[in-house]
């Protein structure tokens, strides 16, 4: 069934259209990006003001961490959005031994990152919405070179690999955003 006739699908798609009680406007679908790993004890990079964030030897930078032994890649999670040809993503961080880490940033230096076949990674942020009481086994894939890389969710028994695979109702996207401090539903039952 198409979201097109969903009145809160067309308000969170019109950014035309305030809110009447706040005046807040929405312009559709927004990612949820973690600044770092669930793991790094340091702060936030963006909140420093700093490109890349150093403490000691352990670095962190809009996709790459370094943390004692551990290394972390920056990437996207994808959830296509049921009754729509639009998706949603997380953007967390994947957990790669050190000899996968150099191959990737090897590879993104010499520009050959689509020969890149990919490897192992735990997903390290713990996302909104999930309840998550470990890390999640995933794939770490370079589909696109000139984009991050993506997620995919091993466990087929969690509901986040499933969700991957068929897809999240736009209630269950409004669940995501209000479980990460967005909570937009009210804005859009507004008339």
């Amino acid at each position: 069934m198409s979201l097109e006739a969903d009145p809160r699908w067309q308000r969170f798609n019109d950014s035309s259209s305030p809110c009447p009680c706040c005046g807040r406007v929405f312009s559709g679908v927004f990612d949820i990006g973690f600044d770092h790993p669930d793991p790094w004890p340091h702060g936030n990079r963006a909140d420093s003001g700093e490109d890349v964030l150093s403490a000691g030897t352990d670095t962190l930078s809009a996709d790459l961490c370094r943390m004692g032994e551990h290394r972390f890649i920056r990437c996207v999670l994808h959830v296509p959005i049921i009754g729509s040809d639009q998706t949603f993503a997380f953007g967390p961080w994947g957990s790669v031994n050190p000899q996968n880490f150099e191959r990737y940033v090897q590879a993104e230096l010499e520009g050959t990152l689509d020969a890149f076949e990919g490897c192992f990674a735990w997903m390290m942020n713990r996302l909104p919405g999930f309840e998550m009481k470990d890390w999640l086994p995933c794939n770490l894939l370079v589909p696109d070179p000139g984009q991050r890389p993506i997620l995919e969710v091993h466990d087929g028994a969690h509901p986040l690999a499933r969700l991957q695979e068929d897809g999240i109702t736009f209630d269950q996207l409004l669940d995501i955003y209000a479980a990460a401090g967005q909570d937009i539903r009210p804005h859009l039952l507004q008339s």
